[in-house]
């Protein structure tokens, strides 16, 4: 099956790639082609999830994969949550993001926090019953960044069962645990579900 994926973002990309690899699926990225990214004006993380996979579909006449996933600290309101990516601006740098998420918290106790993943998929633009998956990833923010790897607020996302920052898991690892790959095995198990009832 070949679909897109509605994201420009290279970490979801490449985590995207390896968690449907092996499944048959010939993945397109968005930024290999001229689609451009919809206003993500939705209130929720499955609304905005939506916008991007019809937008995308629509420009594409493909079936279409869409994320819509943040990180929600509770004792911020739910921030930066929806606004995840832009967190400390419409252009801000991971950096810049969570700088701002360290200052926001300074003088909290309660660090706690989850990443959430909204993840839809659509056979086309209308396609009246769309395929929702979702998954949560406990934690809690840490005072300075830890690790190298991943992206976004993964070096401040402490895993605290596994006594490590997301930033230092091993890629299979977060694949299997994190907030994305419990909403891509749940939305890969519903799509071949719904294949399999297709034929």
């Amino acid at each position: 099956m070949e679909l897109v994926l509605a994201t420009r973002n290279e970490g979801k990309v490449r985590e995207m790639r390896s968690m449907l690899d092996g499944l048959g699926i010939q993945l397109i990225n968005q930024s290999d082609t001229d689609i451009p990214s919809p206003v993500e004006d939705g209130g929720t993380f499955v609304e905005n999830a939506l916008i991007k996979a019809r937008a995308v579909s629509q420009a594409t006449g493909l079936p279409c994969i869409a994320d819509d996933s943040g990180l929600v600290v509770p004792s911020l309101g739910g921030a930066p949550g929806i606004f995840s990516a832009r967190y400390a601006g419409e252009d801000a740098t991971d950096d810049e993001n969570n700088a701002q998420l360290l200052k926001a918290l300074t003088d909290s106790d309660d660090r706690s926090a989850y990443f959430y993943c909204c993840m839809v998929f659509l056979t086309h633009a209308e396609d009246p019953t769309p395929l929702i998956a979702t998954g949560q990833w406990q934690g809690e923010i840490l005072e300075q960044p830890l690790g190298q790897d991943g992206f976004g607020y993964d070096p401040l996302f402490f895993v605290a069962e596994l006594g490590k920052s997301a930033a230092e898991l091993p890629k299979a690892t977060k694949n299997k645990i994190s907030h994305r790959g419990q909403a891509c095995a749940a939305l890969v198990g519903s799509l071949q579900a719904r294949l399999a009832s297709a034929q």
